[in-house]
């Protein structure tokens, strides 16, 4: 932190803020300037005690550097007179890291800093002028920013009342509620439980039950809701909640520095339960808005937990969930055995090249209008490309379908076979003559509806006539005006079980071993009762095992962010994790949708993280005007990549920086091993900030931070950012950070928490980059003292931390080093040696490949930074005409000495 006169009690909730003067003031051109404090203007930041110490960066024209430029801020410590105290010019070891290429070279930044005492809280905004006589500009004018509010968090979650009551003002006596033992340390937990009438007939009963007021009043508020029934999506606000869909989870943080996060469950049993708002006077009331599709009245569930992070608070409403869930859901113990009987046979193999290939989707890329042909030619033009994708995605219109009605959710579904006019020679001669052509394609998936198609399946096909079925209807669409009302068709309960085994088993004899299962939303527009409580959990069910047991894990769940879905499906751990849509679709015509997609997925990430699944954000198109923007965002995403883009259309550079080989010619992807999520919680979309998405690859400790940074705004940012909030940074650690965008890379930052350990970071619009921060080793030389080394991983990858899956560092004697490592792709290899400008290659290094030494001419000093070693290992590997023998990894030995004197 700046000064390290602070610490953050919570590295997640730091906010950040800035905006550039949008209307810059008609005096002068040149007085144009930026100005962003840190902590910052605009939001609320969360200290635990001592001093605070604030850092400013004014950006002004580069020709007015020299002039006398002053900062101010102004401040009224717990709620007292406003005070003024002037900043002085930053000293340097307090100056923020620039690892970036200034974006604007008319521009200049200068910084400011003050340390003051701050006692329950501090409201603050700054000023500034280029002279001493000059009139002072107000932040609040210039930038449109309100003040500051600084909370010093006094005593812990744990230490405030174990009555709910006291923390949610007019909790409704409707809730029975019941303190629970919390699995997520420094939290406290509760249940709140309220009984919902059984439905009536064919009729569901609807109820809204409201809960109270969280804390009477806020600072902040977030919650994930339903932008439409598929899929969730963010919403953020101030002092006052409205919520404009129905919401999942909400979380506020109070005027204290504490986080009250409520969970509504559904899926536990035939009530599904959504969060609403209502007005009831100066602060909304949160409602709970249930559906009851029972025979019997049966409780809607609330889980409530306060802690003094988002991330703790929740984590424990979400580990209590499966418990829930697990409790209150019957399970069928021959399902549950048969699951875990597949479970035993899935090897950790399956699961990286299914996750971890490169994949191709034919939607955008093909178009709707699908055909073999179109498919062949597709798959020839990427192997043409020497892209080698592992994984094919054959998506919607390669079924039968009847086409009968307006469009496609009146479409249903004619019998297994392809359709014969797109695929003459059917199904299993397009995948056979795919896998003929291309072994490098491991897995080849269809898409289908969870129903069978949008409409489910044709009244007059050979499927109706196969198996039983029944008619339900439909509501039409919340969003988008889609055409969903009506009577659709559907396999009947008692034929679900046959149709999917039968279904997959045609599958599985044409080749095909994965799917992509869409449309699992449609069983949440249906208005019966009766089918609800009949048909929804027999479909999932069905689909689990029948998936399971013919693919494995290579199966995509697809529009089912439902809540029922969500707590029935995903939550629950006694099974095999699935890839997972994670968001809306990809729209690559619908340029506002791009950044909002990328800033939606980190979001819902932050619910996702916690479900038996691997997000997965969806497919993009690597030439694109944000095709680098979305790249980066599936590298720190954690989940898998897939492109659709249109044949012959391809980004050979941007697909370098996301895969790379492996010693037996496969193309892999590097995943980090802790999924991508957002780190500042309560951020608003239309606030002017910098998405930060934090990942995390490795072991705890040992492991690699990794901090992707996103410009969803529509006009350039500057943003301070420190390295504790990276995730996974320990103040005990000591780092380097890099960025993927120059290369450059920090000296070594021996507190994350103190002077010089934050990064000035600009983005233009459309902006991206990805920092990663190195923990160091420490080796003590008796010639040189300190060294600090670092394995880099692989160098020119977004995410190329993740490409390391073993690392060891350490001393051999006699000042002898060796890193040892195993890499899962060929590529350059970087090594950090804070020494390394005072040793030679010739004289102090040898490197090995699978135990052979490489050639010296693969090895080299990087021309960015002189404390980067750069072994080329890709290069290394041809020349030496190597064989991958039993391993898919390559392993790398690299050993050098820090005793070297020169003469």
């Amino acid at each position: 932190m700046p000064g390290g006169a602070f610490t953050f009690a919570d590295p997640f909730q730091v906010l950040h803020i800035l905006k550039q003067n949008p209307t810059p003031e008609p005096v002068d051109a040149d007085m144009k300037a930026i100005i962003q404090s840190f902590p910052p203007l605009g939001q609320v930041t969360q200290v635990q005690d001592g001093r605070l110490s604030f850092l400013a960066v004014l950006q002004v024209p580069a020709s007015r550097r020299e002039e006398p430029w002053q900062v101010a801020l102004w401040q009224s410590t717990d709620h007292q007179e406003w005070t003024e105290s002037l900043l002085r010019p930053a000293s340097p070891d307090h100056v923020p890291i620039e690892l970036q290429s200034f974006p604007d070279p008319t521009s200049s930044r200068l910084y400011f800093s003050v340390s003051l005492e701050a006692r329950k809280s501090l409201q603050f905004t700054l000023r500034f002028r280029h002279a001493a006589n000059e009139p002072w500009r107000w932040t609040r004018d210039e930038l449109g920013l309100g003040d500051g509010l600084v909370i010093v968090r006094t005593e812990p979650a744990t230490g405030l009342s174990e009555d709910l009551n006291a923390l949610i003002e007019g909790l409704d006596p409707a809730w029975t509620v019941r303190q629970k033992m919390s699995q997520s340390p420094g939290t406290r937990l509760w249940v709140l439980e309220t009984s919902i009438p059984a439905a009536v007939a064919d009729e569901s009963t609807f109820r809204d039950v409201p809960i109270g007021v969280p804390w009477g009043s806020y600072l902040r508020w977030f919650a994930l809701v339903r932008p439409w029934t598929p899929w969730l999506g963010p919403r953020h606000g101030k002092s006052h909640f409205e919520l404009d869909r129905d919401g999942i989870v909400c979380s506020f943080l109070s005027p204290r520095g504490h986080h009250l996060v409520l969970l509504a469950i559904s899926g536990a049993n035939n009530v599904t339960s959504v969060f609403r708002s209502q007005k009831t006077g100066e602060h909304a009331t949160v409602v709970l808005h249930t559906r009851n599709d029972g025979t019997e009245s049966e409780p809607a569930t609330v889980l409530a937990a306060i802690g003094d992070t988002f991330e703790s608070a929740n984590a424990a409403v979400m580990y209590h969930a499966r418990a829930v869930v697990q409790q209150m859901k019957s399970t069928n113990d021959e399902i549950e055995a048969e699951i875990q009987s597949i479970e035993k046979d899935i090897q950790p193999e399956w699961m990286e090249n299914w996750y971890d290939g490169l994949g191709y989707c034919t939607w955008n890329g093909l178009g709707q209008q699908l055909t073999e042909e179109k498919v062949l030619t597709a798959v020839d033009t990427l192997a043409e490309s020497n892209i080698k994708v592992t994984s094919l995605i054959i998506d919607d219109n390669w079924q039968s379908i009847d086409y009968k009605g307006p469009g496609q959710f009146q479409h249903g579904w004619v019998e297994f076979e392809a359709d014969p006019k797109a695929f003459p020679s059917g199904l299993k001669s397009t995948v056979s003559r795919i896998r003929e052509k291309h072994p490098h394609i491991q897995h080849i998936a269809v898409w289908h509806a969870l129903l069978g198609y949008w409409a489910g399946i044709s009244p007059q096909g050979k499927l109706a006539k196969t198996y039983k079925t029944v008619e339900v209807v439909r509501k039409e669409a919340e969003r988008r005006h889609l055409p969903l009302g009506g009577t659709m068709t559907v396999v009947a309960k008692e034929d679900v079980d046959r149709f999917y085994d039968d279904f997959y088993k045609f599958l599985a004899s044409c080749g095909v071993d994965a799917v992509k299962t869409d449309a699992q939303f449609i069983m949440d527009t249906w208005v019966s009762a009766t089918a609800r409580r009949d048909l929804t959990d027999a479909y999932l069910d069905a689909w689990t095992i029948s998936s399971l047991r013919h693919f494995s894990i290579k199966a995509i769940s697809c529009m089912s962010q439902v809540p029922h879905i969500i707590f029935h499906s995903q939550l629950r751990r006694n099974r095999p994790p699935l890839l997972c849509r994670n968001s809306d679709d990809f729209f690559p015509q619908v340029p506002a949708s791009h950044p909002w997609h990328v800033w939606s997925n980190a979001h819902n990430a932050l619910l996702t993280q916690h479900l038996n699944i691997l997000p997965d954000w969806d497919m993009f198109q690597t030439v694109h005007d944000y095709s680098g923007f979305h790249a980066a965002a599936r590298c720190v995403s954690g989940g898998p990549i897939y492109i659709t883009d249109v044949p012959g259309q391809h980004d050979m550079h941007l697909i370098r920086q996301m895969t790379g080989p492996t010693p037996r010619g496969k193309t892999v992807i590097f995943r980090p091993s802790v999924v991508g999520k957002s780190v500042d919680v309560y951020n608003s979309y239309h606030d002017d900030v910098l998405l930060k998405v934090g990942s995390y690859h490795g072991a705890a400790v040992t492991g690699t931070p990794i901090l992707g940074v996103f410009n969803v705004s529509s006009r350039p940012l500057v943003e301070i950012i420190p390295l504790a909030l990276f995730p996974g940074v320990l103040p005990s650690m000591r780092y380097t950070v890099r960025a993927h965008s120059t290369g450059r890379i920090t000296p070594p930052i021996l507190s994350p928490t103190g002077p010089g350990s934050s990064l000035a970071v600009s983005l233009d619009v459309r902006g991206y980059d990805i920092f990663t921060a190195y923990p160091l080793t420490t080796l003590v030389s008796e010639v040189k003292g300190e060294v600090y080394a670092a394995n880099l991983g692989l160098l020119g990858k977004m995410a190329g931390a993740a490409a390391i899956v073993s690392s060891d560092l350490a001393f051999e004697g006699d000042g002898r080093v060796q890193l040892r490592t195993s890499l899962k792709a060929l590529g350059v290899l970087g090594v950090y040696i804070s020494a390394l400008p005072e040793l030679t290659i010739a004289d102090d290094f040898i490197a090995t490949i699978q135990g052979q030494v490489i050639p010296a001419h693969t090895v080299s000093i990087s021309a960015v930074d002189a404390h980067v070693l750069e072994i080329d290992v890709e290069k290394a590997w041809e020349e030496m005409a190597l064989h991958p023998g039993w391993s898919n990894e390559v392993e790398i030995k690299v050993y050098f000495s820090i005793e070297h004197v020169e003469p």
